[in-house]
């Protein structure tokens, strides 16, 4: 395997393994006795430490050597994994869970900060793009493998993740920079800059409203449509192949408007997509609606990381880590945020982080930063 193809297939471990439960829900509820509300924090518990450690793993990663530290964290999430597949209580389930959190920490930021460093500044958008396309792939596997599985044993689809993880321990990366000042982490102050705060703000709203909603999506079919596993797991897919198919044009599409006009129309779309979802009663229509949320997150993905990665100092594994925690903390906030909305009101349930990504695109035009396209 090509080290720069490890690199992107490496991208997909990340939503992966956050999205792997989505469409088994339902079934973990019932095989560990507890309600479906509980059942959803295995999401937040998962995505919490992932986000939380990923505050400094990059800048960690950087000291430790990036290649080295991928591969350890590859090795450690193969073994975390298959604790969560024979773990007979749901506390030593949740428990595999963070530690998969945690080992992920140490592979996503790394592996985007690496893909920057070997990629010439004008391909950057498209490899950016690309980049995109194997998450999306990553969230869209993820529902269906789990789906799948939970038709005869959720367990084989942590199974399946060991196997992945620990393919990707023993594939090639690319060799690090010996470049002194390629080598110089990024300081926590500049990973720290209001700039990139405030960036990584958009990132945790859109994350929580739009990527962190595959469960609630769940809910709806399993609810509205009464759909199998299975079947709820083909539709969350959606997401997934459309984003994965247009992501390498969004690339493009950033270097012809800008980060900043990319990023509002992936908000503005995607909260259209995100309202429709709960207010429309015709499961085709969910599923389109869920599509266009697919395009829309890798507008705004592609967006915020080429906006981190062409500007600031020299040295973006701190500061991409703090954007992409954030991302994710969004992300493992949705349950928590949203499950109890939904089971109050459905329409509501959707209606609300449509709003938020709405109100989210004046804050964009007027403060994000100002970076150069090409």
């Amino acid at each position: 395997m090509n080290a720069r193809v490890a690199l992107h297939i490496g991208g997909l471990l990340g939503p992966f393994g956050g999205g792997v439960v989505s469409a088994m829900l339902p079934e973990l509820s019932r095989s560990f006795a507890v309600s479906q509300g509980i059942a959803a924090t295995s999401l937040t518990v998962y995505l919490l430490p992932f986000a939380i450690v990923m505050l400094v793993s990059g800048s960690l990663g950087e000291r430790w050597g990036m290649s080295r530290s991928i591969r350890i964290a590859y090795a450690g999430y193969a073994v975390v994994a298959l604790l969560a597949a024979f773990a007979p209580w749901f506390w030593l389930f949740q428990t595999s869970r963070a530690l998969q959190g945690i080992a992920n920490a140490f592979t996503t930021p790394l592996l985007l900060a690496k893909l920057a460093a070997v990629t010439p500044k004008e391909r950057l958008g498209r490899a950016l793009g690309t980049y995109g396309a194997t998450q999306a792939i990553g969230q869209t596997s993820a529902p269906l493998v789990g789906g799948l599985a939970a038709e005869g044993s959720w367990q084989w689809a942590f199974v399946g993740l060991a196997a992945v993880a620990a393919g990707l321990a023993i594939s090639p990366l690319p060799a690090d920079s010996r470049d002194g000042a390629a080598q110089r982490p990024a300081s926590l102050l500049d990973a720290w800059r209001i700039s990139v705060l405030r960036t990584g703000g958009v990132a945790f709203v859109a994350w929580a409203c739009l990527a962190g909603l595959p469960f609630l999506v769940s809910f709806r079919l399993d609810d509205a449509f009464s759909l199998s596993p299975g079947a709820r797991g083909l539709v969350l897919t959606a997401y997934g192949v459309a984003g994965a198919i247009g992501a390498r044009l969004t690339g493009g599409a950033v270097d012809r408007y800008g980060q900043r006009a990319v990023v509002c129309v992936g908000l503005l779309f995607a909260a259209l997509a995100v309202a429709s979802i709960g207010l429309v009663a015709c499961l085709p229509a969910v599923a389109v609606a869920w599509a266009v949320g697919g395009v829309c997150a890798q507008l705004i993905l592609v967006g915020i990381h080429a906006t981190v990665l062409t500007g600031g100092p020299s040295g973006h594994g701190g500061t991409i880590s703090v954007v992409t925690a954030l991302r994710f903390l969004g992300m493992s906030a949705a349950p928590a945020a949203f499950t109890g909305l939904y089971r109050y009101d459905a329409a509501l349930g959707f209606v609300l982080p449509a709003a938020l990504l709405a109100l989210t695109i004046p804050v964009v035009v007027v403060c994000w930063p100002q970076q150069s396209s090409g």
